[in-house]
C-alpha cells in the first residue's frame, strides 16, 4: 500500500497532481477544494464545509485536511467529524474544524484495516497581553493529539497512521532555544506514549537540506520539507512535515522525503511517500 501525505499550499491547480498521484491513498493539507472535474472522479473524505476554522475571532480559511482515496485497489471509508460541543453520538469529535480528517482503509479483498488520520499544525498567536509578537503552531498540534487519542481503545493492536504538516521542529528549536526545543518535544512524547511513536522522514529517506540551518544538531537525520522559496532548492531547510504509526506496523513501513530538486513539485512542502508491506 503507497500513501502520499502532501501539503499543496492552497493552489487549485494541484488537484490534477493529486489525481495522477503513484499511489492508493493521499493525505493532504492546505487543499482547497476541488473542482468539480476532479471531485468526481476521485473518493474525496470531507464532511462539511470546505474550511478551517483559524484563531480565538474564529476567522475562516478557505482550505481544509482531507483524505482521497486514489486507486481501486483500496476501500475508504471516512469517519463524520463535527467539532466538540456540537457533535452527535456517533461523530468523531475534533477540537477544530479542518485541521484533521481520519479514514478507515483496506485493501480489496483482504481484511486488515488501518486508521489514516491527515492532520495540521495551524499557526495562531497566544492570547496574551504580554505576547512578543510570536506566533506558534504546538498548541494547535496539542489538541490534535487530544483528537487521535480518543481514537485509541486499546493498549496494544491498534493500526493507526498520522501525517501531516505541523510546523513544529524535531530534535531542536529555533536560535537555539532550549525553552522551545522542550515544548516541542512534547508533541513527540506524547505520541509516543499513546503508542504511535514517530517513524519519518529521517536521512537517508530524503535528502538532506543543501544550505542546513545554524542551530541544526550535526547527528540530525532530519530531512527538509518545506522551501521557503519554491524556485530555490537551497532554501529547503526545515522539516515540517512528519509521519507517526502504531508501534504494531513499524517493522512493516518506510517512509521517505520526495525532496529531491526533480521529484518537489509545485507546492511549498514535498510530499511524503509512506509504503506499508
Amino acid at each position: 500500500m503507497r500513501i502520499i501525505s502532501w501539503n499543496i499550499h492552497n493552489r487549485v491547480s494541484l488537484w490534477e497532481q493529486v489525481a495522477s498521484l503513484d499511489a492508493d491513498v493521499a493525505l493532504l493539507q492546505e487543499a482547497p477544494k476541488p473542482p468539480k472535474s476532479i471531485g468526481n472522479q476521485l473518493h474525496i473524505i470531507s464532511d462539511n464545509d470546505w474550511y478551517t476554522t483559524k484563531g480565538r475571532k474564529g476567522n475562516v480559511r478557505s482550505w481544509r485536511t482531507t483524505i482521497v482515496g486514489l486507486s481501486k485497489n483500496v476501500e475508504v471509508k471516512g469517519r463524520k467529524t463535527n467539532q466538540i460541543g456540537y457533535s452527535s453520538s456517533n461523530d468523531f469529535m475534533v477540537s477544530r474544524p479542518g485541521t484533521i480528517t481520519v479514514a478507515e482503509i483496506k485493501l480489496k479483498n483482504q481484511e486488515e484495516k488501518f486508521i489514516l488520520v491527515s492532520m495540521y499544525g495551524i499557526w495562531e498567536k497566544p492570547d496574551s497581553s504580554a505576547s512578543q509578537n510570536w506566533i506558534i503552531a504546538d498548541a494547535s498540534v496539542h489538541r490534535l493529539i487530544s483528537d487521535i487519542s480518543s481514537l485509541i481503545g486499546t493498549q496494544t493492536g491498534h493500526k493507526i497512521i498520522a501525517a501531516g504538516d505541523l510546523n513544529i521542529i524535531y530534535g531542536y528549536a529555533e536560535n537555539r532555544s532550549k525553552y522551545w526545543e522542550k515544548r516541542y518535544e512534547t508533541i513527540f512524547s506524547r505520541m509516543e506514549a499513546l503508542g504511535i511513536p514517530f517513524v519519518g522522514p529521517q536521512y537517508p529517506n530524503g535528502e538532506k537540506a543543501m544550505v542546513p540551518p545554524k542551530e541544526l544538531p550535526k547527528d540530525s537525520l532530519n530531512v527538509p520539507t518545506y522551501r521557503s522559496s519554491i524556485n530555490k532548492p537551497e532554501s529547503a531547510t526545515r522539516q515540517l512535515d512528519y509521519v507517526f504509526a502504531s508501534d504494531i506496523i513499524h517493522n512493516r513501513m518506510k517512509v521517505r522525503a520526495l525532496n529531491k530538486v526533480e521529484e518537489w513539485g509545485l507546492s511549498d512542502h514535498c510530499r511524503i511517500l509512506i509504503e506499508i508491506e
